[in-house]
């Protein structure tokens, strides 16, 4: 394996050379990879982390398998860990054997290298209707993990028993913000976004009968809410709310809300 290079932003690239730390040669070497690395098939966006504050990360399904290859072999050069989504178990198999250090989640199809010693803030509640849900809760509430969020998990809290939710609703209501995924009609949404005070992000499931529609019903139930501070997601889009949950995150303690969750450091 080639020896791993860690990104760095431009500032400490010239401050590097400035000091004489590194080359002219090497200096120039780090700039010719900005913004973005071309590389036939795909262009690595190396600066994509400095616009937004989050690296690059893998949609796996699909992908040739010389391609991942390459593209997770250059994104982990690159930052020194990486994330994958919609992973199968033969890409797990054939990553494992260049990077015997990865990791697999059969339930989320999350695949990813992750940095030791990684520190995590505050709090991010990812909710559950049901347990067919998990799947797609477990790629936001990884994804947020990944990215440096804490999360607590409150699963199978639907509807059709509202009391095992409210059993938890001290933990849900401490969050910078909720998660809540749900097939079926979608109705979990609307009932935690009566009960907490920051943003909520609905997640429709493909999870139901026939007229669920493959999540269009769930959808539609929870862009039609009556509750305020509800956001929707696309249908099982567990990653999209896995980051936005963990922008809100950020910034709710950027602005000094320590209150709600401690910086714990991840095992």
């Amino acid at each position: 394996m080639p020896e791993r290079k860690i990104r760095m932003d431009t500032q400490e690239i010239l401050l590097q050379f400035k000091n004489g730390q590194m080359s002219l040669e090497e200096a120039e070497g780090y700039l010719k990879r900005q913004p973005f690395e071309e590389m036939g098939y795909a262009k690595l966006d190396s600066h994509r982390k400095l616009r937004s504050g989050f690296a690059e990360v893998i949609f796996c399904s699909r992908k040739a398998d010389a391609h991942l290859l390459e593209i997770f072999r250059r994104l982990y050069e690159e930052e020194g860990e990486v994330l994958g989504t919609r992973a199968s178990r033969h890409q797990y198999e054939l990553l494992k054997k260049e990077f015997p250090q990865v990791q697999y989640d059969e339930i989320s199809h999350i695949i990813k290298i992750e940095k030791k010693g990684k520190k995590r803030i505050g709090k991010i509640a990812v909710c559950t209707a049901g347990t067919a849900d998990i799947p797609v809760a477990e790629e936001a509430a990884q994804t947020a993990e990944f990215f440096g969020s804490n999360v607590d998990r409150i699963y199978d809290v639907g509807v059709s028993g509202i009391h095992r939710l409210m059993s938890r609703l001290d933990v849900i209501q401490s969050a910078n913000c909720v998660v809540a995924v749900a097939g079926m009609e979608g109705a979990l949404a609307s009932v935690i976004g009566g009960l907490v005070s920051n943003p909520v992000l609905a997640v429709p499931t493909s999870v139901g009968y026939g007229a669920n529609m493959n999540g269009l019903s769930a959808l539609l139930t929870m862009i039609n809410s009556c509750a305020n501070g509800i956001a929707v997601l696309n249908i099982d889009n567990g990653y999209g709310a896995g980051y936005m949950a963990t922008q809100i995150n950020r910034l709710a303690e950027r602005d000094g809300n320590h209150s709600f969750g401690e910086e714990t450091e991840h095992e």
